[in-house]
């Protein structure tokens, strides 16, 4: 059997090529006011109002711990694994260990990021990236960028690099860069590639007006000063550059009263709210607005969103739609404790039975497809001015 990397990178490889090599449409500037851009994507993904989710009371670690669970723990993708890691020096691959799981060196960065590095983690980044692929098309970007001008553009929070791989791909003549806190991203990549181990939360290492398109993905409960992440950004930025960042909400959305408040699933939103209030990290970065008044409040002009509503499993009667809904279970199911092993034990005091035992439940809850929930994604693009 294949890896589900692999498979992960075959299906990103094939919502790729529905498009060939087709670019992002390059619509005229919008208005620096913020308002939501009116061209929303393909007619399935025509982004929707749902009602906010209630605020629901969340269930106890115990209440989980009681339930008698039978989990295969099947994964739609399959379970062997396979990853290289980059050649750096070995501080760097000092990795923690939590609950059998590794994360980040402390060496790295003194933040705290709830995400493993091992094969598992990292094989469910690269479904995530072939679901955002297909989610636009093939394409890797929404902003208008000139591809005869591009010739510096940087990934933050790269993860496994997949998506800087294929967008140094696309533009042999421009030099991309990826960063992240963890050496986890493959060792042959195109010429115009590199990856680099830093901390976007601390002052980046980058000369100022050095980059002409700035990217950031999935960056859910890493950062706690959007502000100061996006000065950064704009200060190394140059006047005329785009950054865009596509990010989540851990509070799933159910439009048609599918799912039950006591449901594993229901729960997923509630969860991820305490730990935000405790730790200070934003679990609902979408809905939040931060990324919109983060980029304003740096000084990015043109900042424009669209929002994306799309099923957590293959329940709708859409065939995109339920595609990817396909690929957000293959992701979700993939390694649902690595969401939790390193907040629920440390901030909730869930033991690692209650982690298992919420997670198998929530397992069963998307195989059973009973229950039509949905992720919201939101695409934020802003400009630098030209006279900056």
């Amino acid at each position: 059997m294949s890896s589900p990397l692999k498979k992960a990178q075959s299906l990103a490889s094939e919502a790729k090529s529905a498009k060939g090599k087709e670019k992002s449409p390059t619509p005229g500037p919008a208005s620096p006011t913020g308002a939501k851009s009116p061209t929303p994507g393909p007619a399935s993904l025509v982004p929707r109002q749902p009602s906010e989710p209630t605020n629901l009371s969340l269930l106890s670690g115990a209440h989980w711990g009681e339930q008698e669970v039978d989990d295969d723990n099947d994964s739609i993708l399959g379970s062997d694994a396979e990853s290289s890691t980059a050649s750096i020096s070995s501080s760097i691959m000092q990795y923690r260990n939590v609950l059998g799981r590794t994360y980040h060196s402390d060496l790295v960065t003194d933040g705290e990021y709830w995400g493993p590095n091992d094969d598992k983690a990292n094989e469910m980044l690269d479904i995530i990236h072939a679901t955002m692929v297909m989610l636009f098309d093939g394409k890797l970007y929404t902003s208008p960028l000139n591809d005869n001008e591009i010739k510096n553009v940087i990934d933050i929070g790269t993860g496994t690099g997949v998506w800087a791989i294929d967008f140094a791909d696309d533009h042999p003549n421009c030099t991309v860069i990826g960063t992240d806190i963890s050496p986890i991203q493959p060792s042959w990549v195109p010429p115009n590639a590199r990856f680099e181990i830093d901390d976007a939360t601390k002052e980046w290492t980058y000369p100022e007006n050095h980059f002409d398109f700035i990217h950031l993905r999935f960056m859910t409960g890493v950062i706690k000063d959007w502000d100061a992440l996006y000065k950064e950004a704009y200060r190394c930025a140059k006047p005329g550059a785009w950054i865009e960042h596509l990010d989540g909400d851990a509070d799933w959305i159910c439009l048609d009263g599918t799912m039950p408040h006591d449901s594993a699933l229901a729960q997923w939103g509630p969860i991820w709210k305490e730990v935000g209030r405790k730790t200070g990290l934003e679990f609902c970065v979408a809905s939040s607005d931060k990324m919109e008044k983060g980029m304003k409040n740096a000084g990015f002009t043109n900042v424009t969103s669209e929002d994306y509503y799309v099923p957590i499993s293959p329940w709708s009667d859409d065939p995109k739609m339920k595609q990817l809904g396909l690929y957000q279970s293959a992701a979700l199911t993939h390694d649902l404790e690595g969401f939790m092993v390193y907040f629920l034990p440390n901030y909730l005091g869930w033991t690692p039975k209650e982690i298992a035992n919420y997670a198998a439940i929530c397992r069963k809850e998307f195989r059973e497809g009973k229950i039509h929930s949905n992720i919201r994604w939101r695409v934020v693009r802003a400009q630098k001015p030209f006279d900056a």
